[in-house]
């Protein structure tokens, strides 16, 4: 009875918090950001000033930070939540900064693969960063983004060919995923209710969004969003034998990897199984998120 109790407290604290952090900024994909660019969801600004920012209604739920989007000098698009702050140098004294608080730097032509990402980067006064390689650089490195608080005002600015747009407006393709409600299972199993989005964890070594569809006859089609940095991957597999088992692969660049699983037959809420990867045989979970 202990020993249940504690696995249902680690199943609480360490899997739960998994779908309650998700949020909007996340689901801006480079596909999604592209679009805003071409449309009008942003305008493109010379530089950003403390100003602007403040006068800005908040974009997205939840978040005040102002909400950019940069063309980076490479071409690629990245998405970014920034605030101007202050960082307290004594009793007396303060020097202005920005603070990154997300950003995302996507591979040109995919959606997801992320080539650089990080959280809390502080730019004080001549700081260059570079969006592209997601480090603050020296000018001889070019970088992305300036911030100068010497001149009129605290205020960041593109260098060489990168672009700067505010967003004014948020993307209707933009939704957070949520947990589906919609699925009722009947008496007879229905290959339908394999159909959907989940969040997947192979034993704790790789975590990605999982996306499935199945026809009548059992054929799995799908793919595979690695957490880790966006790439997504082919999945193909067959289902129905028994009807709420399934067995897909993954197919990464060098290898296959093969889940075997079940789907929960009371509310088809999860997938539970084994997964192999060459000689290596472990547990997996697939909890459906939309």
């Amino acid at each position: 009875m202990y020993r249940y109790h504690f696995l249902l407290i680690l199943f609480v604290f360490f899997i739960l918090p998994d779908f309650v952090n998700a949020d909007t900024f996340d689901e801006y994909t480079n596909i999604v950001l592209k679009k805003m660019v071409e449309n009008d969801f942003c305008r493109e600004i010379d530089s950003l000033t403390l100003k602007e920012i403040s006068d800005l209604d908040p974009v997205l739920l939840g978040i005040q930070a102002g909400f950019i989007i940069v063309r980076t000098n490479e071409g690629r698009y990245s998405r970014a939540l920034v605030q101007f702050a202050r960082q307290k140098i004594d009793a007396n004294n303060a020097t202005p900064m920005i603070l990154l608080e997300r950003f995302t730097t996507y591979r040109e032509g995919e959606e997801r693969t992320v080539i650089a990402s990080s959280k809390n980067i502080a730019l004080f006064s001549k700081f260059r960063f570079s969006f592209d390689l997601g480090q603050v650089v020296p000018p001889e490195l070019g970088g992305d983004i300036l911030f100068d608080s010497e001149k009129s005002g605290p205020r960041l600015t593109p260098l060489g060919k990168a672009k700067i747009y505010l967003v004014h407006k948020p993307h209707p393709e933009a939704k957070p995923m949520k947990k589906d409600e919609s699925i009722v299972v009947g008496p007879n199993f229905d290959m339908k209710y394999f159909n959907g989005t989940y969040q997947l964890n192979d034993d704790g070594r790789r975590t990605g969004k999982l996306i499935l569809k199945v026809d009548d006859l059992g054929e799995v089609v799908g793919s595979f969003y690695s957490d880790k940095d966006g790439q997504k991957y082919d999945v193909r597999g067959k289902a129905g034998a028994p009807p709420h088992a399934i067995q897909f692969i993954i197919k990464f660049p060098r290898i296959e990897q093969i889940f075997q699983g079940f789907l929960f037959t009371s509310d088809a809420k999860a997938i539970a199984g084994s997964s192999k990867l060459v000689d290596r045989d472990s547990a997996f979970y697939a909890i459906r998120i939309e």
